[in-house]
Parts: structure tokens; sequence; C-alpha cells
């Protein structure tokens, strides 16, 4: 069964509602969750004549770090284990699906949980989707749990 549930969560509402289908699953097979929150520094590289990329990466990984203290404070109280890990991309071509399928294979998970943002149409062809380039070459079963945040701001 599933024992090593990898989760990647962004600090959005989709990324709570991954956390709490964790739970769900972890509690169903006693399992342990592997919370990861991915730094992106990948576009950084595009505005570093804009921006301090120091100050940008630095107000990332508080991000970061407030996302990930939530979600084991919430195993906790759930009482379920759980481990927290905030990786960054390194190179220029690496992205944020890349980074987690490497997460995954290093931490041996069993399963993936992975929010969607439910872009569609055009957004989805521009942007694409970390869910989507992960799930095809990914090595092991992939939870995907819908998330309606950017549909509900495009339609006020």
């Amino acid at each position: 069964m599933y024992k090593q549930i990898l989760i990647a969560l962004d600090g959005s509402k989709t990324s709570e509602r991954v956390l709490n289908e964790a739970v769900k699953m972890a509690r169903l097979t006693g399992g342990k969750i592997q919370a990861v929150y991915v730094v992106d520094k990948t576009p950084l590289f595009s505005y570093a004549g804009y921006y301090d990329p120091i100050a940008l990466v630095d107000a990332l990984r508080k991000d970061g770090r407030i996302t990930l203290e939530k979600a084991e404070a919430a195993c906790r109280q759930a009482g379920v284990a759980c481990d927290a890990e905030m990786v960054e991309t390194e190179r220029l071509n690496e992205d944020v699906a890349t980074t987690l399928q490497h997460c995954a294979e290093r931490l041996g998970a069993d399963l993936v949980i992975l929010g969607t943002h439910g872009r569609r149409g055009v957004r989805r062809i521009v942007l694409g989707s970390v869910a989507e380039r992960f799930v095809r070459f990914a090595q092991c079963p992939v939870l995907l749990v819908r998330g309606t945040e950017p549909e509900q701001a495009e339609q006020r």
C-alpha cells in the first residue's frame, strides 16, 4: 500500500486540498507524508535586471517555510507522520516537475499527490501544467486533486 506519500505544496487553496487528501490517504494506509515545497528559481534568470533576485528567492523561501510549517501542524493534529522539505531548482533547464520527479525517486515515493490549477484553453497551452508534466514521466502512481482557483478568478 502507499507508505511514502509525496505531496507538492505551493501555499494555494488547491495545495490545502492536496494536504487534506494526503492526510486521508495516510490515515487509511498508515503511511507517512513527505511534504515538498519547490522554490522555482528559473524565472529569476530572466528578471534579474528588473528585480533583486536575492530578495525574490528569500521571499519564496519564507512562503515555503510558512506553507511547510502549516502542513506539519495539520499532520500532527491529524496524527499522521510527516516530514517537510524545501527544495530549489538549481539549473536553468530544471523546472518544478523535474525537481519533484527527483524528490519522488530520492524519497522512494509510493504515491505522489499534486494539485491542478484548472487552467483551460489558451492559458493551459501557454502556461502548461506542473501536474501534466509530472504525470508524463511519473514512475509511481499519481493522484491529482482538482483546483478551481483560476477559473473562479476568471469568472469575476
